[in-house]
């Protein structure tokens, strides 16, 4: 079973009695360890060979073992005789903690993003950015207790045209300046990740996020088989580093989707060492520049001596 859903609130709901084994946390990795962190539009579990098999999906996501996982295309629609609910069905074969998002919610079922994650998750919100007359889409947005810090961690899919995406970046941005609320927990960081289909490099959506969150890796991720496309992004905001993302390049993970995981390092001991190093710049920097208004005092000629001789 899920270890949680959206009620229609949009709030996080715990289902009790989940037989599903979480896989523990340690405490080295809560208190100072990178979190290893990624994102993945799993194709609904339909492999670039036309096959449906949410196993691989699964084991790739073993093989990369991420502490918070974004993913895309995760579906739940009712179809062929054998298909599975694919939230519960990641979630019992990672051991993580499901939060579901939804992008479609209809008679046939659910279709939309996921965070996998192993943490706590101590709230969730669901994200409309539908744009009228596309198709409707949207993003999850979850708090996890990670050790004594609160990560928020937004999954989220664009849609596919340039508008439609400028008008949901801007919807996000939007969210991401709201000032925290009387039930919600103050973040000490920020994840946002997401397959946000710009193909255009950093123009549109991206250039938008690039300026509120810093530049993100563009890795290409699409197609699979070939990467062109850096379509999927990593950003991070708050006491804490991107480090190492790349491309995860198994042959597995080339067939078990059109696209492949992005995936990075959460630092949060590189952030600080860089806070230390620049409040020691500042203060180099204050030290030389005082030093430089006394000598440039003493260089003053006086007013007296260069005076002209005479009356």
């Amino acid at each position: 079973m899920l270890q949680s859903f959206l009620g229609s609130d949009g709030r996080v709901r715990p289902i009790l009695g989940s037989r599903t084994r979480l896989r523990p946390i340690s405490t080295e990795v809560t208190a100072a360890a990178p979190l290893r962190v990624m994102t993945y539009n799993i194709h609904s579990c339909v492999g670039v060979d036309g096959r449906y098999d949410p196993g691989r999906i699964a084991t790739v996501l073993q093989e990369i073992a991420a502490d918070i996982a974004c993913l895309q295309e995760v579906d739940a629609r009712r179809g062929a005789e054998g298909q599975v609910d694919q939230w519960t069905y990641l979630g019992q074969a990672t051991g993580c903690r499901v939060v579901p998002g939804l992008g479609i919610h209809g008679r046939r079922g659910r279709f939309g993003n996921a965070i996998l994650t192993r943490f706590p998750v101590l709230d969730a919100r669901s994200i409309d950015l539908t744009v009228a007359s596309y198709e409707p889409r949207g993003a999850v947005d979850a708090d996890l207790l990670v050790g004594d810090r609160v990560v928020r961690v937004i999954a989220t899919h664009f849609g596919l045209r340039s508008a439609e995406r400028r008008l949901q970046a801007s919807r996000l941005m939007s969210v991401l300046g709201e000032a925290t609320t009387a039930h919600r927990h103050r973040a000490d960081a920020v994840l946002l990740m997401g397959d946000l289909n710009e193909w255009r490099g950093r123009s549109g959506a991206i250039r938008d996020f690039d300026r509120r969150l810093g530049p993100s890796a563009a890795e290409r991720t699409f197609p699979s088989w070939m990467p062109v496309f850096a379509l999927d992004r990593i950003y991070a905001d708050g006491p804490g580093m991107l480090r190492d993302v790349c491309v995860y390049r198994s042959s597995l993970a080339r067939l078990a989707s059109d696209h492949l995981p992005l995936v990075g390092n959460l630092c949060w001991h590189g952030h600080e060492a860089r806070h230390r190093e620049r409040s020691r710049s500042s203060r180099r920097g204050a030290k030389v520049e005082q030093k430089l208004v006394i000598l440039q005092k003493h260089q003053q000629p006086s007013p007296h001596r260069d005076a002209p001789l005479g009356g």
